[in-house]
Parts: C-alpha cells; structure tokens; sequence
C-alpha cells in the first residue's frame, strides 16, 4: 500500500506553489498534465517505503512554463495556471481536500492583500533551483539573520545612583540595640 506524503499549497493570480514535504526522497517522479493533473511518487524512509500522490488541481496548467525542482527535504513546484486568476480551492470537486494537502501560510498571500510585485512576478529563469535542496527545509530556524540594527537605536535608561544602593537588612536579635 502506497503512503500520501505531506503537500503544501499557496497561490498568486498566475501560479500555484506546491511543496511536496519528502525528506530523502529517492527516484522521484512527477508528472503534470495540462488538465491539471499533478502525479508524484517516490520512494523514502526506512525500508523505502512508497509514496504516491495524484492531484486533480481546480484548472489547466501550463505544462511548459512550470518548474519543479527536487531538493533534499522537499521538493517544490511553481505550476504556471492556464489562466491568470484566483482559484476558489487547490482540487477539484466540492469535497474537502484530504488531510495530507495543507495551506502554506509562509508563502499565502490573500487575494485583497495582493502585492503590486510578488513571487508570482520574478523572472523564474534566472533563478538557480539545483540548490533548492541545500535551504535546509522551508521550516527550520529562519531568525538567524534578522537584522538588529535597531537595537543599538534604542535610549539606555541608567538606574539612579539611590536605586543603586544595596541595603543589608537583617533580622536583629532580642535586646539588641538599633
């Protein structure tokens, strides 16, 4: 019996993101139809356990203007839609998707909050995705290099020189003088 790995979706007018959630992935292969049919298996884990996954996406793609690229921990597909515009849902039909297929919120943009210049709008030819692989997972620790420039902004409010004063209080014993 095959197993459904994780897939993560998010969109713009002009693409859909997907983001097959595989780690170590071995003969991987995927297909994708102009219909709009999305096929992926691939063999991971111990003992190479079989994933397969087929994908009936809301409308025609774009076969020739789509790039898929196989990393390490995943692998990511930008599928260039038919037609540039928002799609209600991921699949077709008026079922709910299945547990397996998930919003990306990292890369989701709402169609009223649409930026003028998006992902959607590079140019996705220059872009090198050999080393797609080597990000180290879409989740992982992406703090490291935030910039703190405005740290050093901030004003240092200096304790006053009474606050500063350590006090010794103890406990007098009986009898003795204060």
């Amino acid at each position: 019996m095959s197993l459904h790995p994780e897939v993560k979706w998010a969109q713009r007018p002009d693409v859909v993101y997907l983001t097959v959630m595989l780690p170590d992935a071995k003969d991987a292969k995927v297909n994708l139809d102009p219909e709009g049919v999305f096929n992926f298996s691939a063999s991971a884990g111990a003992g190479d356990r079989h994933y397969e996954l087929k994908l009936e996406l809301q409308d025609k793609v774009n076969v020739e203007e789509s790039k898929i690229s196989t990393g390490v921990r995943s692998i990511f597909c930008i599928l260039q839609k038919a037609e540039p515009k928002w799609w209600t849902k991921l699949l077709r039909g008026d079922g709910k998707a299945p547990h397996y297929v998930k919003v990306d919120w990292d890369k989701w943009v709402d169609e009223d909050d649409e930026p003028d210049a998006g992902p959607g709008d590079m140019d996705m030819n220059s872009m090198d995705f050999s080393k797609f692989g080597d990000m180290g997972g879409m989740g992982g620790d992406m703090g490291d290099d935030l910039d703190e420039s405005d740290d050093e902004e901030q004003e240092v409010i200096k304790p006053s020189a009474k606050a500063a004063e350590v006090v010794d209080v103890k406990p007098k014993a009986e009898g003795e003088a204060a």
